[in-house]
């Protein structure tokens, strides 16, 4: 937005205190700001105008706030603690490891990091550069994927590491990126053993990787709607504009707070989740919904997205493929669907639109064409590689994506590569 600043706020893992929104919220609106956005990374983001950022970070320096504006170098620490108790079952990792962990990472870290149970795909596993997935199998002991900064390239440790040694070890892990970045950062090929060879892993307690851990299958959950679990219900919030009211958030945050509900979650999805809710407080609930207007059960074909933050154009993009889906009445449940934008960056995708220019001039680029490639076995935790199809234009990308979602569903019990289709 022309002459707005972004400022954004992490919360850790994803985890948001009622009463610490509260506080950011009213900030926000002291100085015109009607709507915020949560991000990618569970982060919040809010647009502010150019003349009152100054303001709205005085206050937030008041209250002892860490923000950015208008950056982003230190990425929040992404968690898959909002499915929990919701969409993750029969796991040792429950609310307490998950909240041991966070607070224990007490540094700011440059380095994306992520925190995941093995055993959901509604949290990406494998979109930061220190990967942390909880073992399936052993209680307390951690699988560790290292993807090098501003590369393709992905180290499976051959370790697993100890709960009480996640936070050190990725405090560690960091610090030799950043030492030796002539070895470790944006290079085509990197050597992960190089980077463990530099860390005294033995003060470490660690366990040896029988073999290399199988990802598992990707299938995204309906992540909206006021839902019943157990003898309690959870409450999922979507905005297909990404925009959330300043009012609607306040109002949430007081109920939460009225209610005894002790924390709300913001999710990859640009999303939020409320857990927990009383059956004796459902009506209340609902009539936040009904007070706000706030819409629930949006097409299936349209929560499957994975767009970058701040990206007016992958958003636009978005709505349009959407309208066409739905024109075309087409079916995309269990396929995540990635707009990529910008070179380097990272989209959680099972299939990735991917924009380029058909040439540059003067540092212009000139004419937009895209690709539509396809993660190993369309698993967007895997790497995105595959071309399905290149250089289409705008016009024909819809009816492509449908074809590759087709052949997703052809294919997807046969675990085969476009390259081997006759």
């Amino acid at each position: 937005m022309k002459n707005h600043h972004t400022v954004k706020i992490n919360f850790k893992g994803g985890i948001i205190s009622p009463g610490e929104l509260m506080d950011i919220l009213n900030i926000a609106s002291q100085w015109g700001v009607k709507q915020v956005r949560f991000g990618l990374r569970q982060q919040l983001l809010i647009d502010v105008e150019g003349g009152l950022v100054d303001k709205l970070a005085a206050n937030l320096d008041a209250l002892d706030i860490i923000y950015e504006i208008d950056k982003d170098d230190h990425p929040n620490i992404v968690s898959s603690y909002p499915a929990e108790e919701v969409f993750i079952n029969n796991t040792w990792l429950g609310e307490g490891v998950y909240k041991d962990i966070l607070d224990e990472l007490d540094h700011n870290p440059k380095l994306k990091i992520n925190i995941s149970d093995s055993n959901q795909s509604f949290t990406p596993l494998l979109t930061g550069n220190i990967n942390w997935v909880a073992s399936p199998s052993v209680p307390h002991f951690w699988h560790l994927f290292i993807r090098f900064p501003k590369t393709n390239s992905v180290f499976e440790w051959n370790e697993m590491v100890y709960t009480n040694d996640v936070s050190n070890l990725s405090k560690e892990i960091e610090s030799i990126i950043y030492r030796f970045p002539d070895q470790f950062i944006d290079k085509e090929i990197v050597n992960g053993e190089k980077l463990f060879s530099l860390i005294k892993t033995d003060q470490f307690i660690t366990k040896p990787v029988s073999g290399k851990m199988v990802l598992p299958d990707f299938n995204l959950p309906y992540y909206e709607g006021l839902n019943r679990h157990n003898n309690k219900y959870w409450l999922g919030v979507y905005r297909r504009s990404e925009m959330f009211p300043v009012a609607f958030l306040k109002n949430l945050c007081r109920l939460c707070l009225d209610t005894k509900v002790g924390q709300l979650c913001s999710t990859p999805w640009k999303s939020v989740i409320i857990k927990g809710i009383e059956e004796t407080d459902k009506q209340l609930w609902g009539d936040l919904l009904d007070k706000h207007q706030i819409n629930m059960r949006h097409p299936a074909n349209e929560l499957n997205f994975q767009v970058q933050d701040n990206d007016y154009a992958a958003r636009k993009l978005k709505n349009y493929l959407v309208q066409k889906l739905n024109t075309f009445d087409a079916r995309t449940f269990g396929v995540c669907i990635g707009i990529k934008t910008q070179k380097k960056s990272e989209i959680f995708s099972s299939i990735l639109i991917r924009r380029k220019p058909l040439f540059e001039l003067f540092g212009k680029e000139i004419f937009h064409v895209y690709d539509i490639l396809c993660a190993k076995d369309f698993n967007p935790n895997e790497r995105t590689g595959t071309i399905f199809i290149s250089n289409i234009s705008r016009l024909h990308l819809a009816s492509e994506l449908q074809k590759a979602v087709l052949w997703f569903y052809k294919n997807r019990n046969k675990k085969i590569l476009p390259s081997q289709l006759t």
